[in-house]
């Protein structure tokens, strides 16, 4: 396996990881599959910015996904992610998501972030496990946030931070 930064040229594979879930799961709250021209747009707005890393196999498809996005819009949050994982069903348990985030985690610490958001739709024991093992912490649960697959669905939410947290932010 290789981990490396995405390019625009992983935008199919990428596309139909995360499709995959926003078809078929929960983890992802979009209720239709996104086409690549958004996923284009998406890519360009936000990829200068917030770092985003693939896991390829040995023949070079992509087999995971993580990446950095805005927490909120609004000034004060300019130094919060939120990220999102998403493995290959094929290659779940396998080190793949443990892998993305040795190399996601630095990259978004470097660019200058210091929180780092993980929603995760509940129950899912394994992504809180890996979460915690990489030391994100509880922060909460949302019940009944969302619904999906004709049922409502809980969020929790775990918190990493990086860096110096008590030193004035800059860089981003």
């Amino acid at each position: 396996m290789i981990v490396r930064p995405a390019t625009a040229a992983d935008l199919p594979a990428t596309l139909a990881l995360v499709n995959h879930y926003v078809e078929t799961g929960v983890a992802h709250f979009a209720t239709r599959p996104f086409t690549l021209e958004e996923a284009a747009r998406d890519w360009t707005a936000r990829h200068a910015r917030y770092p985003e890393v693939v896991a390829t196999d040995e023949a070079g498809l992509v087999i995971g996904l993580a990446k950095a996005a805005p927490w909120k819009e609004r000034g004060g949050y300019a130094y919060s992610v939120e990220v999102g994982i998403y493995v290959s069903p094929d290659h779940l348990g396998q080190g793949v998501g443990t892998a993305l985030y040795a190399a996601l985690v630095p990259a978004i610490e470097a660019a200058g972030f210091r929180t780092l958001v993980a929603g995760i739709t509940l129950p899912n024991p394994a992504s809180v496990a890996l979460h915690e093992r990489l030391g994100f912490t509880h922060a909460g649960t949302l019940g009944r946030i969302g619904w999906k697959h004709d049922a409502w669905r809980d969020v929790g939410y775990w918190v990493l931070h990086v860096g110096d947290v008590d030193e004035a932010p800059g860089g981003v």
